[in-house]
């Protein structure tokens, strides 16, 4: 029997082996609220404090019940969590679910529990996006049963896997070595795809958008189609039309006025996801106040995506705006997005503070406990800005608040005044550091020999270098690929050399590959042919693969017959390289013009290489023109 059928047949048990699972309950914990003073206050430069928070809004959160996500978090999974889930008269939207599962993802045992729970006693029904969701979630060893169990509930419903979630979890399957799973979700992939007549509808649909200019001829095509509209439907026609985001708008605002249909939250976030590339802002805007108008909200998935989306593209005002909306909402992100928003922030070459402090302000006045990492981030701001009196003002916050001053936040200081130039006062903060009782790591010693690299004091961060082995610190890849950078800084190529060479012999160090890379680029700029041989080596003995691009380049423009045949020798630990090392070289010459150097090349290489069928090509009559190359 199939593994796929074997899971099939399994479906049939599945309540049997739910009703197994046992579990004890424990008490809810309460989550910490801390309570941000208001000290900050002095750190805006605005007339008014971005985190002035008024009373009503503290009491309103302590006085809030526990979420969902606090009550399954703080029990094991039994009847009495799901008479209180009950009992709670909540709304299980799909916003709900998702939120939920999404906050339950490193635990795949409860998010199935859930999962499960809330579809079979509450009357939820998932739709494609739920079921993307908790696939996802349940890919791993230890949740697979879970797995086949959902996925098969989910083909009974005549709800299918698209290609980009078949090939997300193919991937994660496959990274964890499941051989077996892989066959069988291949071999159902394949037989819903045969079934699955929604993929076809789709395409029909597309085809009529994309065919011609939007208007009264493109309505009747649709109208003629005779498709009915779902939600599921919807959302894939504006995922296959995301690059054409006006079509995208007239499709949605069309299909909202056809008979018995009317856009629900996963809808309106699909198209919000549309419509939030660089050229479409201002409509973006208009969708999220026209979803809020009409009572549906963003949902977790959605908010992170766009976000990670203006992230990316720098839009840090828009992005900010976005979490004070998100977290206005009751699908607020989480402490880590708050993170992850404040560090795309700080490492701008010139951090808005304003944007800062606005982010933080939404944070704190939901009551959550506020980690030491984002006042990290907050003082990396401040550091990176040059504002030190600020700086120290949050390092006085982050002890009422119980965190005491780190690498972390020292080392932060450091990258300050290292930016700014001020590297006297940088390194006299390591003596400051050790007075403190926090002793300087590697890291810390690495940010302050970068300032003086940058500023091309090459000399004095090698001494401090020295002083910081003198500590029994052992130098890492990372500071080495600074030193290294220092040097190419300077012009000093082949000091980068000797240099590199020195610390691999002396301190048994791994390069990174990036060193490797762009020290051997230098070399060859500079004609140092035999060097970056010699790194190209190292590379490989080291367990790099081999990077034969710029040797390629550097030999058909300069090198001789020998120079090639050196380089086809370093490019392998065994006797011989393959004949596509050979064919890429003798491509190169050719390329080139080069043509008696490629022959010659030819003449000195191994019997099978002169046979192999690719290169006799490359040297057949009517290959020989360097034009077809």
């Amino acid at each position: 029997m199939s593994r796929a059928r074997a899971v099939f047949i399994s479906f049939g048990l599945a309540h049997l082996y739910l009703s197994t699972l046992f579990c004890t309950a424990t008490r809810p914990i309460r989550s910490q609220v801390t309570k941000f003073s208001h000290h900050l206050l002095s750190l805006s430069n605005q007339p008014y404090s971005p985190l002035l928070i008024n009373t009503y809004q503290r009491v309103f959160f302590c006085s809030k019940p526990y979420s969902v996500v606090e009550l399954i978090l703080g029990h094991d999974w039994c009847t009495e969590l799901e008479n209180e889930l009950e009992n709670s008269n909540r709304e299980w939207t799909y916003g709900t679910v998702i939120y939920i599962l999404r906050s339950l993802d490193k635990d795949p045992q409860k998010a199935s529990d859930f999962f499960f729970w809330v579809c079979e006693r509450t009357g939820f029904r998932p739709n494609f996006l739920v079921y993307k969701l908790i696939l996802r979630i349940l890919a791993h060893k230890e949740s697979m049963k879970r797995f086949w169990i959902v996925l098969m509930k989910m083909k009974i419903g005549g709800i299918y896997i698209d290609k980009e979630t078949y090939f997300e979890i193919l991937l994660q399957l496959k990274r964890k070595n499941l051989v077996s799973d892989v066959a069988a979700l291949t071999q159902v992939y394949n037989s819903m795809i045969q079934e699955n007549i929604t993929d076809g509808v789709v395409k029909k649909v597309v085809n009529v958008i994309l065919g011609s200019k939007w208007g009264s001829g493109v309505e009747r095509q649709l109208e003629e189609l005779k498709v009915v509209f779902s939600d599921c439907i919807v959302t894939m026609v504006l995922r296959e039309i995301t690059k054409y985001p006006s079509k995208a708008a007239r499709f949605f605002h069309w299909v909202n006025q056809r008979p018995g249909y009317k856009h629900n939250s996963v809808t309106y976030n699909a198209f919000a996801w549309t419509l939030c590339g660089l050229d479409e802002n201002k409509g973006f805007w208009r969708v999220i106040e026209e979803m809020k108008g009409t009572g549906h909200e963003m949902d977790i998935n959605t908010y992170r995506k766009i976000s990670r989306q203006l992230q990316k593209h720098k839009m840090m005002e828009d992005a900010v705006k976005l979490y004070e909306y998100a977290m206005d909402g009751p699908y607020k992100p989480s402490v880590q997005d708050c993170c992850c928003l404040l560090r795309s922030i700080s490492v701008s070459y010139n951090p808005d503070l304003n944007l800062v402090f606005r982010v933080f302000s939404k944070v704190e006045c939901t009551g959550y406990t506020i980690p030491k990492t984002v006042y990290d981030w907050i003082h990396r701001s401040l550091t990176s800005a040059g504002r030190f009196d600020k700086a120290e003002k949050i390092v006085n916050i982050m002890r009422n608040a119980g965190y005491e001053p780190d690498n972390i936040t020292y080392s932060q200081v450091v990258f300050g005044l290292c930016k700014a130039r001020r590297l006297e006062e940088a390194s006299k903060m390591l003596v400051k550091m050790e007075e403190s009782g926090c002793s300087p790591d590697v890291k810390t010693w690495t940010v302050l020999i970068r300032g003086y690299c940058v500023a091309g004091e090459i000399d004095e961060a090698l001494d401090f270098l020295l002083k910081m082995m003198e500590k029994n610190l052992n130098v890492d890849a990372d500071l080495l690929n600074v030193l290294i950078n220092g040097f190419l800084g300077q012009r000093k190529i082949e000091a980068a050399y000797n240099f590199l060479i020195e610390m691999i012999n002396k301190l048994g160090l791994r390069p990174l590959q990036e060193t490797y890379r762009k020290l051997t680029e230098k070399l060859l700029e500079v004609r140092k042919l035999e060097e970056a041989l010699d790194l190209l080596q190292l590379m490989m003995k080291q367990e790099y693969q081999p990077w034969p691009d710029p040797f390629s380049h550097y030999i058909s423009k300069f090198g001789t017959v020998e120079d090639a045949t050196e380089f086809l020798k370093a490019l392998t630990l065994k006797e011989y390289p393959s004949p596509s090392a050979y064919a890429h070289v003798f491509r190169s010459f050719l390329r080139e013009g080069r043509h008696s150097e490629a022959n010659d090349l030819l003449n000195k290489c191994p019997h099978h290489i002169r046979q192999d069928y690719e290169i006799c090509r490359l040297f057949s009559s009517k290959h020989k023109n360097a034009a077809s190359f």
